[in-house]
């Protein structure tokens, strides 16, 4: 099994997760020429991918799903929560998904988890091969003991490190934004990452990307030093996806 990012961050988010003759599309924020051409970067196209799933319908995952889905004939998988949003336009074949009920996409298993969030059923995933796991973490204001269950054990792990408190605090936001990011509801800090890492089970992981960094309220080097403390290693071994190019494929 592999991964890879089209791109992370509050301008768009899309990973893929390829096995044997699997390739699943999570997320797609980003427009079709702006899609295809990340794609084609890493040595994809929009042919290549069997489904597209979704976390939630915020703009920065789902803008570019249903152009997608229409142009190459994807199924698209989702929660029904998600799907009543209706972000996607007509036309799309949809496959509804339960979040607390593990399914298959071809060679690829994938476990739903529900987190805390201000979208209408947001869920991430945790993705198997038979014998390597990988998990997704984004876009959740909250550790819950659920999730945690679920990303103990993950061979390689994509987290979320939105925002560092004290740069988020005196950034330029308003209040009401400021809020609804470093709420229960919004987008995990720096800390609250760590803190999560520092819950699970992480004795086989040999990657940790962290993801979906605020790039006004954040860094790289604080984010890592952060996950790096937990982890007990050098900064550098934390990787990070980035808003403009992601990161390369990356096998579990």
């Amino acid at each position: 099994m592999r991964f890879a990012s089209l791109g992370s961050g509050s301008r768009g988010n899309a990973m893929l997760v390829e096995q044997g003759n699997t390739c699943v599309l999570v997320d797609c924020g980003f427009s079709m020429k702006e899609t295809e051409a990340r794609l084609a970067k890493l040595g994809s196209s929009a042919a290549a991918i069997s489904a597209v799933l979704v976390t939630h319908e915020h703009g920065d995952h789902i803008n570019g799903v249903g152009a997608l889905a229409r142009k190459y004939a994807i199924p698209v998988w989702a929660t029904e929560g998600t799907f009543a949003a209706d972000r996607l336009g007509v036309r799309v074949e949809k496959k509804r998904i339960c979040s607390h009920s593990t399914f298959a996409i071809g060679d690829i298993e994938v476990q739903p988890f529900p987190v805390p969030h201000d979208a209408r059923e947001p869920c991430q995933f945790v993705f198997g091969n038979g014998d390597k796991r990988l998990g997704l973490l984004t876009d959740v204001g909250s550790r819950t003991p659920h999730l945690e269950t679920q990303l103990s054990v993950c061979d390689a792990l994509v987290l979320e490190c939105n925002h560092d408190v004290a740069l988020l605090a005196n950034g330029e936001y308003p209040p009401s934004l400021k809020r609804r990011v470093g709420g229960d509801q919004g987008h995990l800090s720096n800390a609250q990452a760590a803190d999560i890492l520092s819950r699970i089970d992480t004795s086989k992981l040999t990657q940790l990307v962290a993801a979906h960094l605020s790039e006004k309220h954040n860094t790289p080097a604080l984010a890592q030093a952060a996950l790096a403390d937990v982890m007990g290693c050098s900064a550098d071994w934390v990787s990070i996806a980035d808003q403009q190019t992601g990161f390369a494929w990356r096998d579990v």
